[in-house]
């Protein structure tokens, strides 16, 4: 399942409980971020999916820069059992240009 930025926005401004789960490189997190995101990138989520554990039955949005790598860590984790994760269309790129437009791009 897919969600806009304007979703996430909105989610943020009304205080909604979900993670917001950013899978992109520790480089990239130097560059820009979305506050209140918990970071675990792609290539380490198999081995850290046990730290998740505790959003299996709740909401998990997952970003990357434009959506293909969110895409791959929400196909992963709905295999592992959570039921509600989703892949933020379009990613922090998205963000930045839709949502945040101070946000530095890359």
């Amino acid at each position: 399942m897919d969600c806009t930025v304007q979703e996430l926005h909105a989610k943020q401004q009304g205080g909604d409980e979900f993670l917001l789960l950013d899978v992109r490189t520790h480089e990239e997190l130097g560059i820009a971020k979305i506050e209140g995101c918990t970071h675990v990138p792609l290539h380490e989520i198999e081995a850290r999916v046990s730290e998740l554990v505790v959003w299996k039955d709740k909401e998990v949005i997952c970003m990357c820069h434009h959506g293909g790598r969110s895409a791959m860590a929400q196909s992963f984790l709905a295999g592992e059992g959570f039921t509600n994760a989703r892949n933020l269309l379009g990613g922090i790129n998205a963000w930045a240009c839709e949502i945040d437009q101070e946000m530095d791009q890359y």
